[in-house]
């Protein structure tokens, strides 16, 4: 499928529709879900949420990050990773985990999640109590009471859902609403939660590692530059490779990316995944059609270029003092093909008369 670049616009436009803001598919380090948080919270803080509403964010976050890590020992192929999602709709975020349970242990986990959400606000905070006291824990470290305190501070009933992967186990889904007003109803939880679990089918199919939806920051960038950097722990000269990779196209994104809507910033998206040894590294943003000439120009000769010719042309641009604003992309542009390696791969959706859906893939081959 990520042969077809416009894959990446479809994920932008599914992301967007369903205001997914970012996922992480993979192993969930205690630094992996250090960095998620800070990546919320930087996000809540665009967004200008209250201190209550964070507190509220951050505390099911946390319960449902070490539900994952509790039950990621069970996982030994890629399409059993964990999964983590948040999106932002109106005055409502809406958390998705997912992670690997053992078949036998779904009859019980079923029967707490429906005591649960029999139970009313009161009766929740008795319960607790109750299985505090008793310590009535599982055998994985009290995810019962994770489960009561997510839906207690949430203050709605938790959906939930279970995919059987093969005969000994099956994937946990859990899908948490926090809304500003209790009177407020969720439109379709269920059909949200189907899209994510569909969403799931694809990233494992292609091993996305990582996806960023949203406004672009340099706050943004050093944490997802911070969770790559936690799941690519071993290998330090790959790390160094598609950091900065990662960088120029992140930058690009905030430099030179057109915003849709003036008020809300450069939108735009960034995934990585990794197949039959190459890391892909796919990024996408809107600009202005009048620039969509002029940028195919650009790449196009970057591309034609060998490795001497493109070293000279390098220098060429970097020594150039009087350089404007419409060669430093180009710059970017040739860092991209100096540190991949590989002629850049890019595609133009046009959105409307005014704006056009740009995205470009850079590859990164590696040995195990």
């Amino acid at each position: 499928m990520l042969n077809d670049l416009s894959f990446a616009f479809q994920l932008f436009e599914g992301m967007e529709k369903d205001n997914l803001s970012y996922i992480y598919r993979g192993l969930f380090t205690q630094g992996v879900t250090d960095k998620i948080i800070s990546l919320t919270e930087t996000n809540l803080e665009n967004f200008g949420e209250s201190s209550k509403m964070k507190k509220r964010v951050f505390s099911i976050m946390v319960e449902g990050l070490q539900n994952i890590t509790r039950h990621q020992d069970l996982l030994s192929k890629d399409d059993r990773s964990g999964i983590f999602v948040i999106q932002q709709k109106k005055n409502r975020y809406y958390i998705t985990t997912g992670n690997l349970i053992a078949k036998d242990h779904i009859p019980k986990l079923t029967s707490q999640l429906d005591k649960i959400n029999s139970l009313e606000k009161e009766e929740l905070k008795k319960f607790y109590k109750s299985v505090l006291n008793d310590n009535m824990m599982s055998n994985k470290g009290g995810a019962g009471l994770g489960l009561i305190e997510i839906a207690r501070k949430s203050g709605n009933k938790l959906t939930y859902d279970f995919k059987k992967i093969d005969d000994e186990f099956s994937y946990f889904y859990l899908y948490t609403e926090i809304s500003i007003s209790q009177d407020a109803k969720n439109e379709n939880i269920t059909y949200s939660l189907t899209n994510i679990k569909q969403l799931h089918n694809i990233l494992n199919k292609e091993d996305v590692l990582l996806i960023f939806n949203g406004i672009l920051n340099q706050d943004n960038l050093i944490n997802l530059l911070s969770i790559i950097e936690e799941h690519m722990s071993n290998a330090l000269l790959l790390k160094k490779r598609v950091f900065n990779i990662m960088v120029e196209m992140l930058q690009n994104i905030v430099k030179h990316g057109d915003a849709l809507e003036k008020d809300k910033g450069n939108s735009g998206i960034f995934f990585i995944n990794k197949k039959n040894n190459t890391y892909y590294l796919n990024s996408g943003n809107y600009i202005y059609n009048n620039k969509v000439d002029n940028l195919k120009l650009k790449i196009e000769h970057v591309n034609s270029l060998d490795d001497k010719n493109l070293n000279k042309f390098y220098n060429d641009r970097l020594f150039n003092f009087q350089i404007d604003s419409s060669k430093e992309a180009g710059l970017g542009l040739i860092e991209l093909r100096l540190k991949s390696k590989n002629k850049i791969v890019y595609n133009f959706n046009r959105i409307n008369e005014k704006f056009s859906f740009f995205t470009i893939r850079t590859a990164i081959e590696y040995k195990d």
